[in-house]
């Protein structure tokens, strides 16, 4: 929120004068500004009565006169210091002196700079060649964390009539048919489904309710420069026709998922100011919110997880009640937090489901974490829970790499905050495409619109 004050030089001016003949002035002091003109009449004959009656009206009159030049006087002077003072701060008397403040306010009245947090986005899935070419030239490096989003196949799925098949499964099946990644087509019909190089998958299963049907597809083995016997597999994109087109879902489910130890403060006070706003800007009907905390093993707590629900105040006193603390090391409780709330989270069986992930550190790296993990992971592509990770401060480039894997696998987008605004530690400038640096706030609701259906 920007305030401005706007005071023009000339209306300063006359208001000095205004307080020098009258609030300020005592009529104790002879001020004849600020009596009315029968009060100055009555003291006029009063003061002619007493010189006569000690023969000196002559030099009462004369006193009344005097008392105007000194009035007189009293208001050249002032403005004189007007305009020295309008000369000093360059500013012409007839000029607007505009001061500016930038501030929010949270709902319990205090100021801050939470919403002026800045960030950009950006799509890897959306700019698969620009990413297949950061992956071949050795730019970036994946798996992370054992999440490898490199090998990837795209289904475009339409009914009969041209419209997009919304919600319907799509499984890439190997070449014993079993399952190796399932994932929900989004409103476009688009979906993503990802395999390893050992187990190249031959054909595609797309189901509805009681419709299924199994297309078979190609993968080709591809570099960026045609050689070399090391080819990274990748595929077209594959074009299906399928008999249903599936259901929009009107209800909408969005879940914070933030990082709560101590170097997130600035990011806490982001959500605990601007979540009432962002829950009234995209609204409450058939939405629900959930906001979930963690930390790391040794902490006051490791995870903190909510239902989802449609009640934003009790939303608001969780999220006003929590406090940045705790942490110390880099990997934090990352797969505890991913495993509770994409297993055991009630999202509901027909709704867009969003998961924002504020945080800036990587999760712990033993084999039973990138397990339970990448268990994680398999589930949100299953349910259609697409994640959004925010990636903080102070982050390294491990952390962007699982950021973005978490968001390639999942069909979501990966958000970063920015040093635009000016707050917090220096952000790590993430290797992508040019982006637009907007307001984290905004970027919110522009992908909860986009999303939904």
């Amino acid at each position: 929120m920007k305030k401005r004050i706007k005071i023009s030089a000339l209306s300063a001016s006359c208001m000095l004068l205004m307080t020098l003949f009258t609030g300020c002035g005592s009529a104790d002091n002879g001020d004849m500004f600020s009596m009315s003109s029968a009060e100055k009449s009555a003291d006029k004959s009063s003061a002619e009565a007493v010189a006569k009656d000690e023969g000196s009206a002559e030099i009462a009159e004369e006193a009344e006169v005097l008392d105007a030049d000194i009035a007189l006087e009293k208001a050249d002077d002032a403005v004189a210091d007007i305009a020295e003072g309008a000369e000093d701060v360059s500013v012409a008397p007839e000029e607007d002196i505009i001061i500016d403040e930038e501030y929010t306010i949270n709902e319990n009245g205090d100021t801050n700079q939470a919403g002026l947090l800045t960030a950009g986005r950006w799509n890897d899935n959306q700019n698969w060649g620009f990413f297949q070419n950061l992956v071949n030239t050795g730019t970036i490096e994946f798996p992370v964390f054992d999440i490898n989003p490199v090998n990837r196949t795209e289904v475009n799925v339409k009914n009969e009539s041209g419209e997009p098949s919304v919600n319907a499964k799509a499984e890439l099946l190997s070449s014993d048919g079993s399952v190796i990644w399932t994932s929900l087509t989004d409103k476009n019909g688009k979906a993503y489904l990802f395999y390893e190089k050992d187990n190249l998958p031959e054909k595609v299963r797309i189901s509805f309710g009681e419709d299924s049907q199994e297309y078979a597809i190609e993968i080709n083995n591809n570099t960026s420069d045609g050689q070399g016997s090391s080819a990274t597999p990748v595929s077209d994109s594959t074009d299906i026709t399928f008999s249903s087109q599936g259901e929009l879902y009107p209800a909408t489910d969005i879940m914070f998922i933030v990082d709560s130890t101590g170097s997130m403060s600035d990011e806490m006070l982001f959500l605990q100011s601007e979540f009432s706003a962002i829950a009234q800007e995209t609204g409450t009907d058939n939405i629900r919110y959930s906001v979930n905390f963690y930390r790391d093993i040794g902490d006051e707590y490791v995870t903190k997880c909510f239902d989802f629900t449609d009640d934003i105040s009790s939303l608001q006193e969780t999220l006003n009640s929590e406090r940045a603390d705790g942490g110390g090391d880099t990997p934090e409780a990352v797969t505890e937090i991913l495993d509770e709330t994409m297993n055991k989270s009630d999202w509901g069986e027909k709704s867009v489901k969003l998961a924002f992930m504020i945080f800036d550190a990587p999760p712990h790296s033993d084999r039973n974490d990138l397990d339970v993990l990448n268990n994680a992971v398999k589930t949100a592509s299953e349910k259609g829970i697409r994640i959004i990770p925010v990636v903080s401060s102070n982050s390294e480039r491990d952390t962007e790499l699982f950021g973005r894997a978490l968001s390639i696998c999942t069909n979501g987008e990966y958000v970063f905050l920015t040093d635009d605004s000016g707050i917090g530690d220096s952000h790590l400038e993430p290797i992508i495409g040019d982006y637009q640096v907007e307001k984290l706030y905004d970027i919110i609701i522009k992908i909860i619109d986009e999303y939904k259906q």
